[in-house]
């Protein structure tokens, strides 16, 4: 599968329109409900490169959801709000570390 391709399992005469946030492929076993003895065989069955294909679902589905109907609310800038305060919240701990207030002094 290459960038901007579909799924191999993915058929228009059986499937329909396309959906970016659908699965395409057959179900598993969710982790969930994986035993100890079968986990080696149900990460076989994991494909490499599932984890952008997930992550672009999600993406999908949360759009789908929050951002593209007509009538949309305040919840998906509240939430790209929060995802940016704790992203750069991250990227600056460094810096806020050194102005922490201490009852001693070293």
């Amino acid at each position: 599968m290459g960038i901007g391709e579909y799924p191999a399992e993915y058929n228009r005469k059986v499937h329909g329109p396309y959906d970016p946030a659908r699965f395409y492929g057959k179900a598993d076993i969710p982790f969930g409900q994986v035993k100890l003895g079968q986990l080696g065989a149900w990460l076989g069955r994991r494909r490499i490169t599932g984890l952008p294909g997930a992550v672009s679902r999600a993406y999908w589905s949360w759009q789908h959801k929050y951002f593209l109907p007509k009538k949309t609310g305040f919840a998906p800038f509240g939430q790209l709000m929060v995802g940016l305060m704790a992203f750069f919240y991250a990227i600056n701990y460094g810096k806020i570390i050194h102005h922490r207030n201490h009852k001693y002094h070293w």
